[in-house]
């Protein structure tokens, strides 16, 4: 009986550590929840006008005869229901990403922490970037291609749920597609792959962007080339980051000898 009550402490004490986990990240969940719905019940209110903002980059393009249209009954009230949702879960995207970061960084080393701090920041930098791209040169572009490429005699009457889920999927690819920077460092970083590795697979990484554009966006050539391109860039410049990083490790290494 005594050996199995010691076998029955350990396992407990096994379990506590794992039960503090699992409590501490359903608390950090419920915050993260209850910071959206805040967001939401403050944005719901000005919806209408939200989404009047969203899609202005359609609005400025639409021929004097078209307007956007509502074809579901409940869409006047459902779609910005859900253009509210979706900016809530953007804007607070730092918050939900801070609580993600004090949920793991106890487990991190302090030379890890150095650099997650940073990454942290970029990636959330890189996200809303991706979006403004998005906003302000990739929908008027897309836009215009549709608006003028319709044959004559046929009016252009956009549904005003089927713009809302092109415009919320074009912010997601491009807001993903801006973390690539972030990505190439972290696996050169973590010893996945080298710079050297990276820059031999670039024909395939080039391919693989267009690939990726083709099954993110909406099906069309102008989205798929809009994305693939700064996605290539983007991954250049995560090359360029992490040669940078690369050599300085290279360095502190040869310094450390040199001290020896």
């Amino acid at each position: 009986m005594a050996k199995q009550s010691k076998e029955e402490k350990a396992r407990m004490q096994q379990e506590q550590p794992l039960i503090s986990h699992l409590i501490e990240l359903r608390n950090r969940l419920l915050k993260s929840l209850l910071l959206v719905l805040i967001v939401f019940a403050g944005l719901y209110s000005f919806s209408n006008e939200l989404y009047l903002i969203v899609s202005q980059p359609l609005k400025d393009l639409l021929p004097e005869q078209s307007s956007m249209i509502a074809t579901g009954v409940a869409s006047p009230f459902l779609v910005p229901f859900k253009l509210s949702l979706f900016a809530a879960v953007f804007l607070a995207i730092p918050f939900i990403l801070h609580q993600a970061w004090a949920f793991i960084s106890p487990g991190l080393y302090q030379n890890e922490k150095r650099f997650a701090i940073p990454l942290l920041l970029s990636s959330i930098l890189l996200f809303y970037a991706g979006i403004a791209f998005a906003y302000f040169i990739v929908l008027p572009i897309v836009f215009g291609f549709f608006t003028a490429i319709g044959p004559e005699g046929v009016s252009f009457l956009p549904d005003i749920n089927n713009i809302l889920n092109f415009i919320l999927k074009i912010f997601f690819a491009f807001g993903i597609a801006f973390e690539i920077p972030v990505a190439t460092l972290l696996m050169i970083m973590a010893g996945i792959t080298t710079v050297e590795s990276l820059k031999e697979k670039r024909p395939y990484i080039f391919i693989g962007c267009f690939v990726v554009g083709m099954l993110v966006t909406p099906p069309d050539v102008i989205s798929q080339t809009v994305l693939a391109l700064p996605m290539y860039l983007l991954f250049e410049a995560g090359i360029l980051f992490g040669n940078l990083v690369q050599k300085r490790k290279t360095d502190s290494a040869e310094d450390e000898q040199t001290s020896l």
